[in-house]
């Protein structure tokens, strides 16, 4: 229960055409002050639905690319100006629901340390059962405790920190909470992850294709933020980046250039994916099975994140700008 109004917090939630996944979204978000929701072209009846609960919505203009950085911008700023006294605000997607305690958890924790500027807890999966690939993101949610290089989408952040540092990157089509931390911790501001629940998410990938443009996205995300955070000290993405294009591309080439000069031998160099393949079934832990299954799309999520980079290197050199890559 709020007890002042320095404890206060908003909610800007996001999202596009998530039907029931938003109906959960908002509802929990029933303690907010101040509930903003910034929807990017929905066709489910989702914003007159919102509407229709009394909350603010937000209707991006699909004229101009969409990334999710400029929808939490826009949230943000109808968010300061319904509620300017407001000290906190909780940023959540639309295909996730916030556990009932959690943002009063957040808010007291940045209370208490004045040097943090955004918290988050555990993010899980509400069905991780029904795909490995659900499986795989609720491993993924899944970061240490304790001060952290970067949040995800689901963040209580303090108002002041983020308008300090002009809110989030708009041109980033992935991975503006990781550049928006970078910026944030380069002044001087801490993130944390507390051990407490924080959202279910709905991941809803259960093909293959779904997951596929996912690790693509990823690798665009690895090379955009190389570009923009990847010298020293930072290094954004640095390892990332070289990852993808070490086992995506370069070793298929290497391997291509040894059948040339040496003919079929060559194909040996492939023998180098079942190793790693035996290296991380090794070092994961769980059930064989599910070992064999992560360590085979670890392999082949360094094939769609090298697609990713290549992507990102077209557009750079033509001057393009990629869309968005959907996967829901």
């Amino acid at each position: 229960m709020r007890t002042s109004a320095s404890s206060r917090f908003g909610v800007v939630a996001i999202g596009r055409n998530e039907g029931e996944r938003l109906k959960r979204c908002l509802a929990s978000a029933s303690e907010a002050e101040v509930i903003v929701y910034v929807d990017s072209g929905s066709t489910d009846g989702s914003v007159q639905w919102a509407r229709g609960r009394g909350v603010t919505v937000v209707a991006l203009d699909m004229s101009r690319a969409f990334t999710a950085a400029r929808a939490r911008n826009a949230g943000f700023a109808r968010l300061k100006q319904l509620a300017p006294h407001l000290n906190y605000v909780q940023f959540v997607d639309g295909d996730c629901e916030l556990v009932k305690e959690w943002p009063h958890q957040a808010v007291e924790f940045l209370q208490a340390h004045d040097e943090v500027c955004a918290v988050f807890g555990r993010r899980r999966e509400r069905y991780p059962d029904r795909s490995i690939y659900n499986r795989i993101c609720d491993d993924e949610w899944n970061v240490p405790i304790g001060i952290a290089r970067a949040c995800g989408g689901d963040v209580m952040m303090r108002r002041d920190a983020l308008e300090k540092v002009g809110g989030y990157r708009e041109d980033f089509i992935a991975g503006e909470e990781p550049e928006l931390c970078v910026r944030l911790r380069s002044v001087g501001w801490k993130i944390w992850r507390i051990d407490h629940e924080m959202t279910l998410h709905d991941a809803a990938i259960t093909r293959f294709g779904q997951w596929w443009l996912r690790m693509v996205r990823s690798g665009y995300a690895f090379a955009l933020g190389r570009q923009v955070h990847g010298s020293p000290p930072e290094q954004l993405w640095v390892w990332e980046s070289r990852r993808a294009w070490i086992w995506g591309i370069g070793i298929p080439a290497v391997c291509a250039l040894a059948v040339a000069l040496f003919g079929l031998q060559g194909l040996a160099l492939l023998l180098i994916y079942p190793l790693q393949l035996l290296r991380r079934v090794l070092r994961l832990s769980g059930a064989l099975k599910s070992r064999f299954q992560f360590a085979i799309l670890e392999q082949l999520a360094r094939l769609a994140e090298s697609i990713g980079q290549m992507r990102f290197l077209r557009d750079r050199l033509t001057g393009q700008h990629s869309k968005i890559l959907e996967y829901k």
